[in-house]
């Protein structure tokens, strides 16, 4: 039985791997069964450790700060990556759809706070250069695929387990 996880779904979780069972976080409250409410730039993701074959974010981490300094100085972008990591079982496949730079798509909506870039997830997320090690990512993805579908990036990350010492 496969079970994936929408991320900002709003009412509607995506289910775009056709997993059995589809759960959601929103930052809205009581808005349909099995969907969490959490406020993911603040929040950890409220299910389990190695529960989901599958995590998506369709149009929502541009919405979640790199940083936040009140009232302590926080990386939420990376911390939910290290979230994302965290409830995704090995081999599970993150799915990523986000507005990018350089189309204006990636800045014309006010709530829109992180601009991701071709670079983002393959240099700093990925399981070979890892460049948000430094501010604190314990994960290790494979990048699967990345392409553009007009404006938004696609991305998609195995979890991997580290390279043994």
């Amino acid at each position: 039985m496969t079970k994936t996880l929408d991320l900002g779904c709003g009412p509607n979780p995506n289910n775009p791997f056709n997993a059995d069972e589809v759960y959601g976080v929103d930052i809205r409250e009581d808005i349909g069964r099995n969907i969490a409410s959490a406020d993911l730039a603040l929040d950890p993701i409220p299910y389990d450790n190695n529960m989901f074959e599958f995590v998506s974010a369709y149009q929502f981490i541009e919405h979640i700060p790199r940083v936040i300094y009140a009232p302590n100085h926080r990386l939420p972008f990376v911390q939910l990556m290290n979230e994302i990591y965290r409830v995704l079982k090995v081999g599970g496949v993150f799915l990523s759809v986000t507005p990018a730079y350089p189309h204006n798509a990636a800045f014309q909506d006010p709530t829109h706070v992180n601009i991701i870039t071709e670079d983002t997830f393959i240099r700093y997320f990925d399981d070979t250069h890892r460049w948000a090690k430094i501010y604190g990512f314990a994960g290790h993805f494979k990048i699967l695929k990345q392409e553009w579908m007009g404006a938004n990036l696609v991305t998609q990350m195995q979890k991997v387990l580290p390279p043994a010492a």
